[in-house]
């Protein structure tokens, strides 16, 4: 299925934070009643990404037969503070979130370090292969990553306007993701593991 319709992934995966940025600039100006409770265009937005979250990762599971544990603990921490912001009308819960989930991936990530154990390979090998001196680096780096992401949520929606950290969410975070993953391609080229080795690597993970 995902080959037939290769625009299908990335629809599933950007198509409920697209939903939640359209949501809200559509009603960040206006106060909608809902059984009798004022919600502004944030919390709005938060209810329609909740159950939009839900559906496209239950889709990817039926599609795949299985989920990536980073993917099962974002719904969860989506479910539980965006579940809060709505239900006491408080914005300030998903906007943490973001920093929750970063510091998570983080602490997940310096824990294999420390263990020795490649935790970052084991899920990304087939799509990446490296030796394993390439994925220590780069689980490094991303770990640190993670700790800067969940620094700067904190700046921004501290900060700055609902808007502002919207189009942070929306669009900053995805862009600095892809620069950090375009920034490390020296590395992948530098331990990429030759043809036949790979198999020999994966089994060994």
């Amino acid at each position: 299925m995902e080959n037939s319709k290769p625009w299908l992934k990335p629809a599933l995966e950007f198509g409920p934070l697209i939903l939640f940025f359209a949501v809200f600039m559509l009603y960040r100006t206006d106060t909608v009643l809902i059984a009798g409770r004022p919600y502004g265009g944030f919390i709005l937005a938060t209810l329609a990404f909740i159950p939009a979250l839900m559906a496209t990762t239950a889709i990817q599971w039926r599609m795949t037969g299985k989920l990536a544990p980073m993917q099962v603990a974002t719904l969860v921490l989506v479910v539980v503070f965006g579940g809060l912001s709505v239900w006491l009308n408080d914005p300030r819960f998903f906007t943490l979130k973001p920093t929750i989930i970063y510091l998570m991936f983080a602490a997940i990530l310096g824990t294999g370090l420390m263990l020795r154990r490649n935790w970052l390979g084991a899920v990304l090998s087939e799509a990446l292969p490296m030796d394993a001196e390439g994925w220590r680096k780069l689980t490094l780096r991303m770990a640190l990553f993670f700790v800067f992401l969940a620094m700067l949520n904190e700046v921004v929606w501290r900060n700055m306007s609902e808007s502002s950290w919207v189009w942070f969410k929306t669009f900053g975070l995805p862009v600095l993701l892809f620069v950090f993953l375009l920034g490390n391609a020296g590395l992948y080229r530098a331990h990429a593991l030759p043809p036949k080795d790979v198999a020999d690597d994966d089994r060994a993970l």
